[in-house]
């Protein structure tokens, strides 16, 4: 059997932690295939709190530098006094800062939220969908934003989502703590990653977040309080969705270009 190529990655998320929870898998999972990764994050200022933790998760995965667009969370404004939250942000400007990021990074391949938001439907990840999805394209066309680099145009877009037949425990878990879950349906779902191998470097990009890690309702809280054999479990799958059609089938159990 062919050794897999694992093309450049590019992760696009709303928050500090949602790469490590949503992707830290396929993050680890390139960066130890020698694949270049890295990742954009939609929220959260440069000097917040949660810039450090940011940096010291993507160190774990291999994800380069924080690269930051700079928006307020829109559930707490303390993450970027002074800047409006995604949603609220003129539109052609964000899809801006993130062609910037995608023309200097360069990547095969993007992987942002799904459309309904992950899981708890969060604005920020809607908005951060909506944005990834206009800059891709917008990254490949000359005449859009000519002052952020050269064009570049990824080969594949993907939406890290959750099936209705993936949620399992983890569902019953968030309801439990008072969390909404919007699960997709099993068909929209066209890639499932077994993570297992990097299971235990997703779990210390994870721990990194440790903000969150000391709160009881967010995912990491809910998570940390499982047996280890259980948490090994829920994290060591990841679905996706490609959103963009290649030139051959797409691997079902791999991200492609």
């Amino acid at each position: 059997m062919p050794t897999p190529s694992f093309p450049s990655l590019l992760g696009v998320f709303a928050h500090p932690d949602d790469e490590s929870l949503l992707a830290g898998g396929v993050l680890a999972q390139h960066h130890a295939a020698g694949a270049p990764a890295a990742v954009v994050t939609a929220t959260w200022a440069a000097m917040s709190r949660r810039a450090p933790e940011l940096a010291d998760a993507l160190a774990v995965l291999g994800a380069g530098p924080p690269r930051l667009l700079g928006y307020g969370d829109a559930r707490n404004p303390e993450s970027a006094p002074g800047e409006v939250q995604p949603i609220d942000a003129p539109l052609d400007e964000a899809v801006g800062r993130l062609v910037a990021h995608i023309r200097d990074f360069r990547p095969e391949a993007v992987v942002t939220h799904d459309t309904v938001g992950q899981l708890t439907g969060h604005p920020d990840h809607r908005r951060t969908h909506q944005i990834t999805l206009l800059a891709v394209e917008a990254a490949g066309l000359a005449h859009l934003y000519p002052e952020a680099d050269d064009p570049w145009q990824p080969q594949a877009l993907y939406a890290a989502t959750h099936p209705e037949s993936g949620v399992g425990r983890l569902g019953a878990l968030l309801e439990k703590a008072g969390r909404t879950v919007l699960a997709m349906p099993d068909a929209y779902v066209t890639t499932t990653v077994d993570v297992s191998p990097w299971a235990a470097t997703k779990w210390r990009a994870i721990l990194t977040h440790r903000g969150e890690m000391a709160r009881e309702r967010p995912l990491h809280g809910i998570l940390a309080r499982l047996p280890e054999t259980e948490r090994a479990e829920i994290i060591g799958t990841e679905f996706f969705t490609r959103l963009t059609p290649g030139p051959t089938p797409s691997d079902p159990h791999l991200l492609t270009a």
